[in-house]
């Protein structure tokens, strides 16, 4: 009796079985790693120097807009199937992000105190990069809140190419074969950006008019923009998209590196550190085997030694 009762069970469940709900494609999907860095200077909605500094009037307003911006990108890049998030604050003490208000399916980095910056915890295994809230280069002359670092940097140069912490970060990730699928920041930076990194998608969030000022747009239009933005990347990125993949920037190695700092002191200590040359009064040189140990190297020389 329970032997025929086990036999119309099982006769029951291979009938129903083609007609039985199978996984979703969402479900099926591999999730996608994206990497999301995220700076202050150049988010939508920021026009002073005040509001992306902890002592600074309205910086309270600020972070809660770094935060939409990074919340708007992450609900985009879901939209397109299931992705595994990782945020990094990148932004002074790197400590900004209203992280209890982020999406609760990202994961987040916070604290300056770490080797590889504004882009720790990126590796090989990410599909793509995001940079938000980015700015120009030192020495922009438009450039909103421009600068390379830390104001001891008046010019970095990697491999014969003048850099901004974008393209710096941009390298970075292409050494690991990660591109950067999307930039955001004022316009001065987007152009700039794009000319080193062409195959992004920029999306300007404000006009720089000075470095000390910028002619803003409200915070909800830069959202749609945002959103817009990544979703053209999430495509771009998806193979056989008609639009072309978006490739990872080429690095050559060894790693030339050029820094001009704004004192003559600096540059006196810091020959002190083995293969660092004095080049001129302002300017130090050296050649390092990688992009991350150069990378690691440059944040050393302009953050963590003292003058």
């Amino acid at each position: 009796m329970e032997g025929s009762f086990t036999g119309v069970v099982l006769l029951a469940f291979l009938l129903l079985a083609p007609i039985l709900p199978g996984p979703t494609a969402a479900q099926a999907q591999t999730p996608i790693r994206i990497f999301i860095s995220v700076d202050m200077e150049g988010i939508g909605g920021i026009g002073t120097g005040a509001m992306a500094s902890s002592s600074g009037k309205d910086y309270a307003t600020g972070r809660r807009l770094m935060t939409d911006e990074v919340n708007t990108v992450v609900a985009a890049i879901l939209e397109r199937g299931p992705a595994e998030i990782l945020v990094n604050d990148s932004h002074g003490d790197m400590q900004n992000l209203l992280h209890t208000e982020l999406d609760p399916r990202v994961t987040y980095i916070q604290g300056a105190i770490k080797p590889n910056g504004m882009m720790e915890g990126l590796d090989d295994a990410f599909h793509g990069a995001i940079f938000l809230g980015y700015h120009a280069r030192a020495g922009t002359a438009e450039g909103f809140l421009a600068h390379t670092g830390s104001g001891a940097v008046k010019g970095l140069w990697i491999n014969g190419m003048e850099s901004g912490e974008g393209e710096m970060n941009a390298l970075y990730a292409g050494a690991m074969g990660v591109p950067v699928l999307l930039a955001a920041g004022d316009q001065v930076f987007v152009d700039q950006f794009l000319e080193n990194v062409p195959g992004a998608e920029g999306v300007v969030t404000k006009t720089a008019i000075t470095p000390q000022s910028a002619h803003l747009v409200h915070p909800e239009v830069v959202r749609s923009r945002l959103a817009e933005g990544t979703r053209r990347a999430m495509d771009r990125l998806a193979e056989g998209h008609p639009a072309g993949n978006i490739q990872p920037m080429s690095v050559r190695e060894p790693v030339e590196v050029r820094l001009r700092f704004q004192d003559v002191t600096r540059p006196q200590i810091l020959q002190a550190v083995p293969g660092v040359r004095q080049v001129d009064g302002y300017t130090v040189e050296f050649t390092s085997p990688s992009m991350g140990e150069a990378y690691r190297l440059i944040r050393f020389l302009y953050r963590f030694v003292s003058v």
